[in-house]
């Protein structure tokens, strides 16, 4: 599957290679691919990116990534009593001291649910920028996903090995999560929501995460050339297409740019950007239950600093940082009970519905190289707070102008 994928992406590329010969030179801000995160639930939904352009391009551009990220939660099992007397209880007690023991639904009646979810999941994007008017820029994107092993080479930085190799001799300690536990390179993605819906997924299976249009307007009237001061707003709709979520999301976006000029003619530029997602406003069928938290909110900023070659190619650096509210309604995580291996594994065993409750961060470090007909970007996604949402996250895009 990967061997087709790369195929037919390789073809694409020499055919805009071919009819793309304009410059892509002049820099239009912080351009970036999609920086989400591979989460296990979030693949299933259409978040939103925040765009950090200047102004609407002049020309319909063509844009590929592909993104890998590791993420690992043990099994682990949730139960949220009916009992109003044991919610009030549990509300006074720490997660970890609270004592439940299941019968049935008539004696102890409570919501079920489980997940465990190990496995490396590859993105791919395929992403169309069209200006449709001086202001307003259309955008057009399919995503789909791939669940792997993680095994090399095509998970280099993201693989259970490299990971605890960093964990066993850089920082972190020997096995701290369970991974060498529960074996290397294993792909267990289960789910099963409080409804008793089940999310299944195996290895190499292969899904289209859906289609998102996304509308951008750039309104002179609120920017400044003086100042260097640039803001944007967004519309976004996204059509999910798996069949554990088939659905329509949608969402708005604001985002405010400032661009500094130096001396040398290098670049600085300071973004920052908030979007609200309406997630499943409209369900095709029984959904599968990724978090009771219908609205999702982000907030992100980022640091570029670019510097131009004398034939006017560029180096761009850049540090991104993003924040997502949670997924499912803080009010559960008071009276929750939560049962896993927590005598075996050293820690974060509970991390598979815990970080549900809990707003998810991430850093990125980027680079891209721009020249004439191509731009070429890299990143590094971090999760400092060890939520593996995912953990580590690598991704590599290629922007192609495909109209004259």
């Amino acid at each position: 599957m990967q061997k087709r994928f790369f195929i037919v992406f390789f073809l694409i590329s020499l055919f805009s290679f071919s009819q793309g010969k304009d410059s892509l030179y002049f820099k239009n801000g912080i351009e970036n691919p999609s920086l989400l995160t591979t989460h296990h639930f979030g693949i299933f939904s259409a978040r939103m990116n925040q765009n950090f352009k200047l102004k609407a391009p002049n020309k319909t551009t063509l844009l590929f990534s592909s993104e890998s990220g590791n993420t690992f939660h043990p099994f682990v099992e949730m139960y949220l009593p009916k009992d109003p007397s044991i919610r009030e209880v549990f509300s006074n007690q720490t997660w970890y001291n609270r004592q439940f023991t299941f019968v049935d639904q008539n004696t102890t009646p409570a919501e079920y649910s489980n997940i465990v979810i190990d496995a490396v999941i590859r993105g791919f994007r395929l992403q169309i920028s069209i200006p449709i008017a001086k202001e307003h820029e259309l955008g057009i994107t399919l995503r789909s996903y791939l669940i792997t092993k993680g095994n090399y080479p095509f998970s280099l930085i993201t693989s259970d090995e490299s990971i605890e190799w960093f964990h066993s001799n850089i920082a972190g300690g020997e096995d701290p999560y369970g991974r060498r536990y529960y074996g290397l390179n294993q792909v267990n993605f289960k789910y099963t929501d409080r409804y008793g819906k089940v999310l299944e997924l195996k290895n190499d299976d292969f899904f289209l995460g859906g289609i998102e249009f996304n509308h951008h307007y750039y309104p002179k009237f609120l920017s400044s050339k003086k100042q260097n001061l640039f803001v944007n707003f967004g519309s976004h709709l996204g059509i999910n297409t798996s069949k554990f979520n088939q659905s329509i999301d949608v969402g708005v976006s604001a985002n405010l740019i400032k661009k500094f000029r130096l001396k040398s003619k290098n670049e600085f530029h300071f973004a920052l950007g908030g979007s609200l997602l309406r997630k499943n406003l409209i369900n095709f069928n029984e959904v599968v239950d990724m978090g009771n938290n219908p609205f999702l909110g982000s907030l992100e900023s980022e640091i570029e600093f670019t510097k131009f070659t004398r034939k006017k190619n560029y180096h761009s650096f850049g540090i991104h940082y993003q924040i997502q509210t949670r997924y499912n309604k803080l009010e559960e995580a008071s009276y929750y009970h939560l049962k896993g291996k927590w005598q075996e594994i050293k820690a974060g065993w509970q991390h598979g519905f815990t970080t549900l409750y809990e707003g998810l961060s991430a850093w990125t470090l980027l680079y891209t190289y721009g020249r004439p007909n191509y731009k070429i970007t890299l990143y590094l996604k971090e999760d400092l707070l060890v939520n593996n949402a995912p953990d580590a996250q690598t991704g590599i895009s290629i922007q192609i102008p495909i109209s004259k």
